[in-house]
């Protein structure tokens, strides 16, 4: 009797891809190549835009062309080896192309899309703060207000400003000159007596009638023209009106003059770096300059309006390596481009100038560190409507103004690279500390939490993140706690440990998310064990669990850390760059859980609603019910019958209010 033995097939390797599907997944990626070089061959020789996404769909590269079908050609024409083009263009999966009419339409589309999707490979200036500028609100006495936000045409504004403090400068300057108003309009309707700022000369008190309407309407339009740099004209109108009151024997009005032109010069003087010469008198100029070094760049701009010199700030733009290099490629790839390379400072400032531009107003003449693309100037001065002006190399005033601007870049830039040094030295000996087996620093990423109330009122929980060497504050995130005993800090912690990382769990499991690298938990034994039990609950690596437990008499500098997996106590020592760290992010989650739990105190302790929101409560019924019960939350405790005892106030209107506020 014969028996057959079955065929035996090739073994595979555990984790190994079969020769068939490695073969399947490369046909795959020729065929994928091969169409993308095929839409590449069937590109139009006209201006536009091309994104490159990679296979997950994210976005790699933004780029505008002259010709879109010489420009992207040029990436595929050659082998760029390992360098970071080549990186960029071995990922490249799909690309997708916007054709446009001229170069400064690509140029105002490129950066817009840049400014939208972050992308990977391109130089990106991050700038969430808008920029305040000093309000003049439309009233029969208009009034002098900081503010920030979209401009609105019914009031005047004069900016912007780079700074807080430099708007809040100009107007302690206009008050002590021409004695503007500052107060809201509610104050302001209901004075019946002059305020404090009358006595001290900063104000005229229109609001009680010391001023006629024309003499504060000329005061609002002198200040005005100061703004707009007309100070030299101002002051020889104020010295003929002194003069005429002065030949008409008026002498308590040209004493009032004589005061005001006093104050405006000496206002004049205190502005050391104000233009002395007559040519950049009245302009608005931007100064920007550009340093490059390590790695990183700064530019910092400097705003002159009306002459005056108002401060500067510093701009940090991101993945400034990899535009600089991508776009030394594109050079390369323009037919006729220059043998000389573009300087990695002027491809820094073309790409602050398309960007911040787009959403800010630019003035009338730029002062730059570099020279920059004559096309990106005109291309500005389109979308701004006016045309714009560029210097690089200035003379007298404005070359001061330039020299200063570059010394605040070269200082910006040094105190980043120090800073950012220093906080790489503390990652790296945390991680030492921690024994943790990170291969890349960079991304090493730490959760902390913690939990705050006030005698267990409003518990609220939070957790910051530290990544990249930094703490990366729009992934910070606060928990409302409820359903628990107030001031139970353990199931306070259970709650927002269960809630963070209950569906990060699944998707750990899965394969498509990632825990940190560091759960860092306020507190000591207590707090530990209650994370402890959560992780276990879920599955997860009790490894990452570390506690801050308070030394003894809670100095700062004898912390220790506490772990879940039954490692002992660690005491870093009190001049440890790792405690530094650990410190650094305690006190930023403790930071960030306080004021959140400040807020929300507030809206539970007036209910989360306002007197003036509730249908039939007045002006009058208001003041009547907070003089009674001194205040919201006095109302808030009130009952029913305590309410409709106020006058005015009915048996209906006090069960309306009363639950309007439970």
């Amino acid at each position: 009797m014969s028996s057959s033995l079955p065929s035996e097939e090739p073994a595979v390797a555990p984790g190994a891809v079969p020769e068939s599907s490695a073969d399947n997944a490369e046909a795959v990626a020729a065929s994928n190549r091969a169409a993308l070089l095929a839409e590449v061959a069937q590109l139009p020789a006209l201006p536009g835009v091309y994104r490159y996404f990679d296979a997950a769909g994210n976005v790699l590269y933004v780029g505008k062309a002259k010709n879109l079908k010489r420009r992207v050609s040029s990436y595929f024409q050659k082998d760029h080896g390992g360098t970071r083009i080549g990186v960029m263009v071995h990922r490249i999966a799909r690309m997708e192309t916007t054709v446009v009419r001229t170069e400064a339409e690509a140029l105002l589309l490129e950066n817009n899309l840049i400014k939208a999707l972050n992308p990977r490979f391109n130089i990106l200036f991050r700038d969430d703060k808008s920029y305040p500028y000093l309000q003049l609100v439309s009233h029969r006495f208009p009034r002098m207000a900081y503010y920030r936000g979209a401009v609105d045409k019914k009031h005047r504004y004069f900016g912007p400003y780079p700074s807080a403090w430099a708007v809040k400068e100009s107007i302690q300057l206009l008050q002590k000159v021409f004695r503007l108003r500052t107060c809201e309009d509610t104050v302001f309707a209901n004075r019946s007596r002059p305020c404090l700022l009358y006595q001290i000369r900063r104000c005229t008190a229109p609001c009680v009638g010391l001023i006629s309407d024309d003499d504060y309407a000329r005061d609002v339009h002198n200040a005005e023209r100061f703004l707009r740099g007309e100070q030299q004209e101002l002051l020889d109108q104020l010295q003929r009106r002194m003069m005429e009151h002065a030949e008409a024997f008026e002498y308590e009005k040209a004493a009032e003059l004589r005061n005001q032109i006093q104050a405006l010069s000496r206002v004049l003087q205190q502005q050391s770096v104000e233009a002395n010469s007559a040519s950049s008198a009245g302009k608005d100029v931007d100064i920007l300059a550009v340093k490059v070094q390590g790695g990183r760049a700064c530019v910092n701009l400097a705003m002159v309006r009306g002459g005056r010199h108002l401060g500067d700030r510093a701009h940090f733009p991101a993945h400034v390596e990899e535009g600089a290099v991508i776009g030394a490629a594109e050079d390369e790839g323009e037919e006729g481009a220059s043998a000389a390379p573009v300087q990695p400072e002027v491809r820094v400032l073309e790409a602050f100038i398309a960007q911040h531009y787009l959403d800010s107003a630019v003035p009338p003449s730029l002062v730059l560190s570099h020279p920059v693309d004559a096309a990106l100037i005109e291309a500005l001065s389109q979308h701004a409507g006016f045309k714009v002006g560029a210097q690089h190399q200035p003379r007298e005033q404005r070359r001061i103004w330039l020299e200063m601007a570059q010394q605040g870049a070269e200082l910006a830039l040094a105190r980043l690279l120090a800073q950012e040094g220093s906080q790489r030295a503390r990652t790296i000996a945390l991680a030492e500390a921690l024994s943790l087996e990170v291969q890349d620093l960079d991304t090493l990423r730490i959760e902390c939490f913690d939990v705050s109330h006030t005698a267990g009122e409003a518990t609220q929980a939070s957790c910051v993140v530290f990544e990249n060497h930094q703490m990366q504050s729009a992934q910070y995130r606060r928990f409302n706690i409820t359903g628990i005993t107030p001031g139970d800090d353990y199931a306070a912690m259970r709650q927002v440990l269960t809630r963070r990382y209950g569906k990060l769990a699944e998707g750990v499991a899965a394969g498509t998310a990632r825990m940190p690298d560091v759960v860092l938990v306020d507190g000591g034994r207590g707090q530990v064990s209650m994370a402890r039990e959560v992780f276990e609950e879920l599955g997860l690596d009790l490894s990452l669990i570390v506690g801050v437990e308070k030394g003894e008499g809670r100095k700062v500098g004898l912390e220790e850390l506490v772990f879940a997996d039954g490692r002992p106590k660690v005491y870093l020592g009190a001049d440890s760059a790792a405690l530094m760290l650990v410190a650094q992010i305690r006190d930023e989650a403790h930071r960030f859980a306080i004021t959140g739990m400040r807020a929300r105190r507030a809206s539970v302790r007036t209910s989360g609603s306002r007197l003036e929101d509730i249908p039939g409560v007045g002006p009058k019924k208001r003041a009547r019910l907070l003089q009674r019960f001194g205040g919201v939350r006095g109302v808030a405790q009130a009952s029913i019958d305590e309410l409709a005892s106020v006058e005015g106030i009915s048996k209906d209107l006090a069960e309306e209010i009363y639950r309007a506020l439970h």
